[in-house]
């Protein structure tokens, strides 16, 4: 299996400025276009100002109750499985402790339920 090595950005502007030199010569013109000026049409209205929203009624939702039952069986039955699922809490354990002295030196070990 071979692996494909990715294209580098310097080959990538190489193509490009290949592609632009290849248009250009073939009577293509570029327009310059002065830093500053959006690519935007100012005589067209603004795209967030000319949206319609929240301007109609708000439509009605139609239940569908064979769904929504479906979905509380499914709900209620889930609820069931994980409450049976539960085990008691269990005792803990009994852990080994160690007792340190007034300098921090280990004394002895112990056994200890908390």
């Amino acid at each position: 299996m071979t692996v494909k090595k990715p294209i580098s950005k310097a080959e990538l502007r190489a193509a490009l400025e290949d592609a632009m030199l290849r248009y250009l010569d073939k009577g293509g013109e570029v327009e310059t276009v002065p830093r500053g000026v959006s690519g935007a049409d100012p005589l067209s209205p603004s795209a967030h100002r000319s949206r319609n929203l929240f301007l109609e009624p708000r439509t009605e939702r139609t239940p569908v109750p064979e769904v929504v039952a479906a979905i509380e069986a499914r709900r209620q039955a889930m609820l069931k499985r994980n409450s049976k699922a539960k085990a008691p809490a269990k005792t803990p354990k009994p852990r080994r402790k160690t007792l340190y002295d007034d300098f921090g030196e280990p004394l002895r070990r112990v056994w200890s339920d908390d």
